[in-house]
């Protein structure tokens, strides 16, 4: 197979081209994108469900979780660098997203409402969902 050149240089990868072509027709990304989405994930033991929300840079009093009708909804701000004077450095490239999140999870009948735990650490919000046969319409649940 021939070796395709451009301008006396060997072939780049397919995405390599295609980045520079688009590079000066995409928005540049210098400023932090006003929502996002976290991760999470979900553990199930014989206790019962654990919920393991990421949220790095989120202070626990931006955090909120309520139960209602069997739909459990953490809701929050992850609040993005602020710069109000020309010491502050500037954002010159951006992947993280800040702003405004909402996640939510139907929770099965199994879960005890009111037994719900939530401990915000190290950036990851871990929230305890025992087992129980009673079934509780609404509830919040209070951050550690």
């Amino acid at each position: 197979m021939a070796t395709l050149l451009y301008n006396n240089r060997p072939a780049r990868a397919f995405n390599s081209v295609l980045s520079e072509m688009l590079r000066d027709t995409l928005p540049a990304l210098n400023e932090p994108v006003k929502t996002f989405v976290p991760q999470a994930d979900v553990l199930e033991g014989p206790a019962g469900f654990e919920l393991h929300l990421l949220l790095p840079g989120v202070a626990k009093e931006d955090v909120k979780i309520d139960f209602q009708d069997s739909q459990l909804t953490i809701s929050g701000e992850r609040k993005a660098p602020e710069s109000t004077d020309e010491q502050t450095p500037k954002f010159r490239r951006v992947e993280s997203g800040y702003g405004s999140f909402s996640r939510s999870f139907r929770l099965p009948d199994t879960v005890e409402v009111t037994a719900i735990e939530a401990e915000l650490t190290n950036g990851i919000l871990r929230l305890q969902l025992p087992f129980d046969s009673k079934k509780v319409t609404k509830h919040q649940i209070e951050v550690r």
